[in-house]
Order: structure tokens, then sequence, then C-alpha cells
């Protein structure tokens, strides 16, 4: 089937049925739906080769992922992020461009994709403080949204974010409330921002308790199950160990536990443990009960989210936005009130 077939088929003009194919603004929801509903049913695809002389547009989107030991981009966490932004893109004609550069490669990437016209903009994924590649796209002119934020940028960036700081502040208010003084933190990479904000929450729920942290008791690296269990077990091995442990990661949280009951101690009982699970597809967080109590947020809905930003961004020529998604505190079988003397 071709676009004039398809057209009479909906007795809708091929200029309208192009433009809801095409994604256009002024294409009303419902005609946009009842048309991709009517190209899936016949088997109709957009020449898009033809669609991109039309518009004007590559009709792809860039993702820019150094090659690290230390990246935070090696775990599900981009995988699922990469699945929520990928179904927008599909759903709109757009396809994904996945360049591995060198860690020094990034800058160079970036302006081959503008210089070569190969893409429409840019996700900008593990962003850190003062980023320096938010000045670079601003300068070389692609659309771009952050996953994250970057502390101390000082020119606009459209961004989406999960609120760390109040997620972190407010699972520290849970274990205070269980009578928790002695709360380890055991954080990402703290040249992240995510981390930077995690702890920023972490230490300001203690100060409103009159309490401070103690810096033997806060950990930083990159968010792995070896780095949860080793840095547990040397924690628990002290000899005032913690009662509770507030962590970044799902998988970190597993190393976590390992440590806990490689000890002979009851997580949840003998020792709390809250973390931040970012809802993954591959690491649920238990069954119809709840193992783990985390603050949750979807990383997949944040892919998602990014992605129609952007996209909005490049169609409609829209500045900078901003969104700030709020995560859950949901209640699991890890925490529990402190069974020692504070």
């Amino acid at each position: 089937m071709n676009l004039k077939q398809l057209s009479e088929l909906l007795h809708l003009s091929q200029t309208t049925v192009s433009r809801a194919l095409n994604g256009y603004p002024e294409v009303s929801e419902a005609t946009r739906k009842r048309v991709q509903a009517a190209a899936q049913a016949h088997g109709y695809a957009p020449n898009m080769r033809a669609r991109s002389l039309a518009t004007g547009r590559a009709m792809s989107i860039g993702h820019v992922i150094p090659v690290s030991s230390k990246h935070e981009m090696v775990n599900p966490v981009f995988a699922d992020f990469i699945a929520g932004a990928g179904e927008t893109y599909s759903r709109n004609g757009y396809d994904m461009v996945l360049s591995v550069v060198s860690d020094d490669g990034e800058e160079a990437a970036y302006r081959a994709f503008k210089m070569k016209g190969s893409v429409d903009g840019i996700i900008v994924h593990a962003p850190r403080l003062g980023d320096p590649r938010i000045h670079l796209l601003n300068e070389i002119g692609l659309p771009f949204v952050v996953h994250g934020r970057a502390s101390d940028a000082q020119e606009p960036y459209a961004w989406v974010d999960v609120n760390n700081t109040h997620a972190f502040e407010r699972a520290t208010r849970f274990l205070l409330d269980l009578g928790h003084r002695r709360i380890a933190l055991v954080n990402g990479l703290e040249t992240m921002d995510f981390a930077i904000r995690r702890r920023h929450g972490f230490e300001a729920a203690l100060a409103e308790r009159g309490l401070s942290a103690d810096l033997a008791l806060i950990s930083s690296d990159e968010m792995t199950e070896a780095y949860g269990h080793d840095t547990a077990r040397a924690l628990l091995a002290r000899p005032d160990p913690p009662t509770a442990f507030l962590v970044s990661s799902m998988i970190t949280a597993i190393g976590v536990r390992r440590a806990i009951e490689e000890l002979g101690l009851v997580m949840g009982r003998d020792v709390s443990v809250i973390t931040h699970d970012d809802e993954l597809s591959y690491f649920r967080n238990g069954g119809d009960t709840r193992l783990y109590t985390a603050t949750r947020s979807s990383v997949r809905e944040a892919g998602k989210r990014s992605a129609e930003m952007l996209l909005d961004m490049i169609h409609n020529q829209t500045g900078p936005q901003e969104l700030l998604l709020e995560a859950e505190l949901t209640l699991g079988q890890s925490t529990g009130p402190t069974s020692k003397e504070t």
C-alpha cells in the first residue's frame, strides 16, 4: 500500500496522512492515532529517505556512551531508559543512533553528529557537576535533553530528573523514626550529580534531628553488587557498626544483603536496608510482597518523558524544558526498629 491508497482508504488528504505519520503538531491526536492504526493494519511504512528529504530531518536521535571501567551507564538502568525512549522514538518514526566512544571522544562524536546532520537531537546521560557537555551542545546548536541535572551549570538546558535530594531525605527520616542513628550511606560515584544530591538529602535529614553524618559510614563508588557486599562487610565488622544502610542502587543492595546474611544477621530485624530501586525490569523488588523498602522511580518512564520532551523541542522549536519526577517510598521487609541502643 502506498500513501495515496492509504489516504483514500481514510478519506483524508495525502498531506494530512503524511503529517499525521510525521508527528506534526497541527494534526489532532485522534486523527494521528487513526492514521497510525490504519498504516499498521495495512502494512504501510513511509519511505524514510523521502521522509527525511521532505522534513529536512535525519529522523534519528543520538546517544553517546563513553567506554569506562567506572561509568554509571554499565548497568541495567541504561537498558530500561533506552527501552522507554525507544518506544517513543518508534511511535514517532525516529531511529536511535548509539555511538560508543573512548572517554576522551565525546566532544568529537557530538561535533560529528552536527556536521554530518545524522541526528536531530541528543540525549545526554550521567551528568556530572558543572558538566561541560551542556556548553558544548549549546555552542554547536544540537537540541538536547539531559537525563538528570548538572549542578552549577551556568547555561539553560532541558532536563528530566528524579528528585534525588527529597527521596533520600525522606528515606533517612524514615530510618530515624525507627530509632536508627548509625546509618551508613552506600552511594554511587560522587562525581555524578545524582549521587551528590542523594548525599545532600541524607545529610540534611540528619541535620534536622541535630545529628552529623559520620564520614566513616559514607562510601562512594561504582554501583556494583561486589561494592555493596565489601562495603557492608567492612562496616559491620566495626566495633560500632551501623544499624541501617541507605543504598543508591538495587544492585548494590543485593550485595549489602549478602554481607548481612554471611554474618548470620537478618535483614529487617538486625540491620535495616533502604535502597533506591528505579523499578528495574530485571531486578524486581520481590513479588507481591516487597523485599526491600525503597525509594521507587521508573527509569523507563524517565526515558519515555525525555524522548517526548526532545521530540517536542525538535518539532515545535521550543526552548529548554524541565521535568522533576518524585520518587515514592515503598515499604518492604528490609526495615524495622533498631534492636540496639544508640
